[in-house]
């Protein structure tokens, strides 16, 4: 499953913009407001401030903390500004800030909160160097040991942030961010240190290496994920051990943990046989967090009968974590590393895989056999992911599903919808929304049959015993009005929560199951009866139009009755769910009069060939037609109550 996160934009709105030092403001005039888990320090100005060009700048309260709009005539990303007798670093950029537009800043600062309450990205949380695990918001630059481990994570990253956003991967652009929470712009340090080699990342050897001409000479920097990197560095056994402690310590929090090393060269091109004795720099450890309704479309997956499965190129445990807070690794289910399945046969990983609920350090082959051994099991298969090596995965699914945003164009092309949002919660709605179009579709279906077989079962019936039941002009009236309204009525039935209890249906079946066939030929048979019932009424004095009128009326009636009975498959009567379809009463109500009419005015009545009623007469029609319902509501309970 795709593990989402936020972009943090850059405020482009024409008032101000939010000065935020990150972890400039430790110990200063500043406060610490937390949304979503994450600390965000803010000016608490008590004074006020000066720009670059040293002009004054008001500072804003807003909620009873003072916030600093810079007045900017560039853009600010990477500058500074002077406030309280400190020079701070601008985080987040702004357009140039009207003083008069204190109302539109306010309102900014209002967005923005709410922006970081509501969304999720992938943040640093700590450093591993010099064999200590420091905070993120606690680092010291300073030190060289942590200023050359973030050089390393900037440069040797493919993402970029600007006034535009951010462009590259969720993991690169939480690196970059890092760097520019304190004063480090990406772009400065690649100008500055220009890449002049690189071996790109890939999913089978899990590393990335740069080479930059660095003031220590020609290096090679390399990032990837940690027990592959331990493996190629100069670390003595005990030094690696302390490592992986430190590694296994994180992940259990939930944390994506990167490794940074480096080597010099003699001269910039390189091979693969040159990622090995590197020196170790350091760890970088993150927090991908779900969405925070992943939680509940998993639980919504689960109770539709749809199995989530997470593949994911993270470390077992940091997989196992993040699978247990949003409850797809579950009591009885288990998660390994691709190299488990390796050495299995295709029979034996049909039978494994129902046991495995997390897959974790997978290479792309790994994926394309996990997903042909469910299908084997005779399931249907939906795959998501965004990336190159996760297409031959997407189009070997049954449903292949890549992500709008984060997507490549190979994975988009291939796949069979994409998301917009890239939120795993519209899956699950789209699911939904499905599941409700096919249970409308039924629902017409199983209207129109039931009307069409009680008016054939009584037009039998009568030729059968040599009446005339129906008129030309009735069958005429009935197909176009009693029958089409309701049914387009029923189309359009909202949405049931309901729908997201049952169970998939298999593949190859029918629309026309027994059950289904069966309810609709007891409720066109109960129809039918009350026609033939209304019928036999009118003919007690041998007066065949009488007869024919009150049929014709019974069945009409009868028919705009029995869509209220094709909502659901249990009773529902006595429910709201009754009545939450408007389309489908006012389809009741027109038919109702226009029927009235055409047994009751006397000029409807010539053309359709019909008597008129006494008050008596138009009763007993309303009532049989009526009578079904209550009967049909009965025989669902009984089905159910035997369920």
């Amino acid at each position: 499953m795709k593990r989402n996160r936020f972009t943090i934009p850059v405020i482009g709105a024409a008032c101000c913009a939010l000065l935020c030092t990150g972890a400039f403001a430790a110990g200063r005039q500043s406060v610490t407001a937390t949304y979503g888990g994450v600390s965000i320090y803010l000016n608490n100005v008590k004074q006020t401030a000066t720009d670059v060009n040293g002009k004054t700048v008001e500072p804003l309260s807003y909620n009873g903390t003072t916030y600093v709009p810079i007045r900017a005539v560039s853009q600010w990303l990477g500058k500074t500004v002077t406030w309280d007798g400190q020079t701070h670093s601008v985080y987040i950029a702004s357009s140039p800030y009207s003083d008069s537009d204190i109302a539109s800043a306010k309102k900014v600062i209002e967005d923005y909160f709410t922006l970081f309450a509501s969304k999720d990205y992938t943040e640093m949380k700590k450093l591993c160097t010099g064999g200590q695990i420091i905070p993120a918001d606690g680092a010291d630059f300073s030190r060289p040991e942590q200023r050359e481990l973030l050089r390393a994570a900037l440069l040797c990253s493919d993402a970029t942030v600007n006034e535009s956003g951010e462009v590259g991967d969720p993991t690169e652009t939480a690196l970059v961010r890092l760097g520019e929470s304190y004063g480090f712009d990406e772009a400065e340090a690649r100008g500055k240190y220009p890449r002049l080699a690189e071996l790109p990342f890939d999913s089978d050897r899990k590393l990335m290496s740069t080479v930059h001409q660095l003031p220590d000479g020609l290096t090679m920097l390399t990032k990837g994920a940690v027990d592959v990197m331990l493996g190629r560095t100069r670390l003595s056994p005990e030094e690696k051990a302390e490592i992986e402690r430190m590694n296994e310590e994180l992940s259990q929090q939930g944390l994506r943990v990167l490794a940074f090393g480096k080597r010099m060269l003699t001269a910039p091109a390189i091979g693969l046989e040159d990622e090995n004795d590197l020196q170790f720099l350091g760890l970088i450890a993150m927090m991908d967090p779900p969405r925070e309704e992943s939680k509940a479309a998993v639980g919504e997956c689960i109770a539709a009968g749809i199995r989530p499965i997470m593949i994911t190129g993270d470390h077992k445990v940091t997989a196992s974590a993040i699978a247990k807070e949003i409850g797809i690794l579950t009591p009885g289910t288990e998660a390994v590393e691709g190299a488990v399945i390796e050495s299995m046969s295709d029979e034996e990983l049909r039978e494994f895989v129902p046991r495995v609920s997390v897959y974790a350090r997978v290479s792309p082959e790994h994926k394309i056999r996990i997903v042909r051994a469910w299908q084997e099991r005779g399931n249907l298969v939906a795959m998501t992911g965004d990336g190159v090596n996760d297409a031959p995965s997407i189009k070997r699914a049954d449903i292949g599903v890549g992500m709008g945003i984060t997507g490549t164009d190979v994975t988009k092309n291939v796949a069979d919808m994409v998301l917009s949002d890239d939120n795993f919660a519209t899956i699950v709605g789209a699911v939904g929304e499905g599941r409700r179009i096919y249970d409308n579709i039924r629902k017409t279906i199983q209207f129109l049959l039931a009307s069409n077989m009680s008016e054939v079962l009584g037009v039998f019936t009568a030729t059968l015993l040599a009446f005339t039941l129906l008129g030309p002009v009735h069958l005429l009236f009935i197909n176009l009005l009693t029958d089409s309204l309701p049914a387009i009525a029923l189309g359009l039935e909202p949405h049931n929560p309901e729908v997201m209890k049952e169970k998939p249906r298999a593949m190859g079946e029918s629309i026309l199951t027994k059950p289904f066939l069966t309810s609709i030929g007891v409720e066109g048979l109960c129809i039918g009866i009350m026609t033939m019932t209304a019928f036999m009424i009118g003919y007690r004095d041998g007066n065949a139009v009488l007869a024919s009128t009150m049929a014709f009326g019974t069945l009409c009636s009868s028919r705009l009755v029995h869509g209220f009975n094709c909502k659901a498959n249990k009773p529902i009567i006595f429910t709201k769910r009754f009545w939450n379809n408007t389309y489908l009463i006012g389809a009741f109500v027109l038919g109702w009069l226009l029927i009235t009419g055409v047994l009751m005015i006397p000029a409807l009545q010539e053309m359709f060939k019909v008597q008129t009623l006494t008050v008596a007469q138009l009763m007993t029609v309303y009532g049989l037609a009526l009578l079904h319902l209550p009967v049909i509501q009965l025989l669902k309970w009984i089905r159910t109550r035997k369920k």
